[in-house]
């Protein structure tokens, strides 16, 4: 076993090392009018992994189908829990809104019609999350550093990489439960009751049969039917934000696509789910990957022990491109950096 953990770690590092330097995978550069950022105040990572066309491990479109939940036994979603931007509840002025209302369910969202390019700076204690913003739609995001004074600034460009601040706002958030930031649409995972994605996961919810025979179903589907686009990958700008039915629609996505695909999915149905980005070791490269968190213990898709009452990696880029459980390992060539 201990072999085989160590020629697949190898095979995986070498075609990680290789797709860095053919495509220039990771993050995208920055326009040449604003310079890369400070690993501190990255923003919408664009993650670009890493080809594995060569590995030969089975793929799960070719393993046999998990049979229907046995009668008597079955999964029970939560109730979805919506994201949403109340005008009424707002505050602001002329170009920026921003809804604090909802902050105890781990979100804020925003409103922003401005002449200028903006950004969202979210600062807690010592910690720092900087957003692009979208102009016209409301944007959620999410509160994922936990109880406390969140204090936020929107950012207006003024030239080249210098910005002023246009309104700031705080709040003091207590959050219903540590899983509110993780069980909802934010604009990493963007969907709603009536989309595709969320439609797809309660139809295999209905036909599971416990909490970690539903996470082995979206796992197998999203495995089975979303490819790496390596096209997409060789050209995502920074800034890029996936859209999970577009991703089940095109069948095919970048290690952002899948992470974003997997957590509306789970999400959706009441699994606590993290979109992670951060870089794999041993060519650091920079990722995008998922952590769930389950009270059960098991196994996800008779590949991945599952620990109760814990967080617990996968990583459907890697799975659904050939490689297997053993390259996740034990987490410990894994960085995790950001977390939404």
């Amino acid at each position: 076993m201990r072999k085989r953990y160590f020629y697949n770690f190898i095979l995986c590092a070498i075609l990680l090392a290789a797709a860095l330097a053919l495509s220039g995978c990771g993050e995208a550069p920055a326009a040449a009018s604003e310079p890369e950022p400070a690993a501190s105040e990255r923003d919408e990572p664009a993650a670009e992994p890493i080809e594995q066309e060569n590995l030969v491990s089975p793929t799960p479109a070719n393993a046999a189908p998990t049979p229907a939940a046995p009668g008597g036994a079955q999964f029970v979603a939560q109730a979805f829990l919506e994201a949403a931007f109340d005008d009424a509840a707002a505050e602001g002025n002329d170009e920026v809104q921003v809804d604090l209302s909802s902050v105890n369910e781990g979100y804020v969202a925003l409103f922003c019609e401005s002449d200028a390019r903006n950004k969202l700076q979210v600062f807690h204690g010592e910690e720092k999350y900087v957003y692009d913003v979208a102009q016209g739609v409301p944007q959620i995001y999410p509160l994922q550093m936990g109880d406390g004074l969140y204090t936020f600034k929107v950012m207006k460009n003024l030239e080249d990489s210098k910005y002023f601040e246009l309104y700031q706002c705080q709040a003091e958030v207590t959050l219903l439960d540590e899983f509110q930031p993780f069980l909802r649409p934010s604009k990493y995972a963007d969907y709603s009751a009536a989309s595709a994605c969320v439609k797809k996961a309660a139809e295999l919810a209905g036909t599971s049969a416990d909490v970690n025979d539903f996470i082995t179903r979206v796992y197998e589907f999203v495995c089975a039917n979303v490819t790496y686009d390596y096209d997409k990958a060789a050209s995502v700008a920074s800034g890029y934000m996936p859209d999970p039915d577009s991703t089940l629609a095109e069948k095919k996505g970048i290690c952002f696509d899948y992470a974003s695909l997997a957590a509306s999915m789970l999400r959706s149905q009441g699994v606590p789910t993290k979109l992670i980005f951060g870089y794999v070791a041993p060519d650091d490269v920079y990722h995008a990957w998922n952590m769930y968190y389950t009270e059960e213990s098991g196994w996800v898709a008779m590949e991945f022990q599952v620990g109760a009452n814990a967080w617990n990696r996968i990583d459907m880029t890697f799975a659904a491109n050939g490689a297997d459980s053993s390259f996740i390992g034990d987490g410990s060539n894994y960085l995790d950096v950001y977390q939404y």
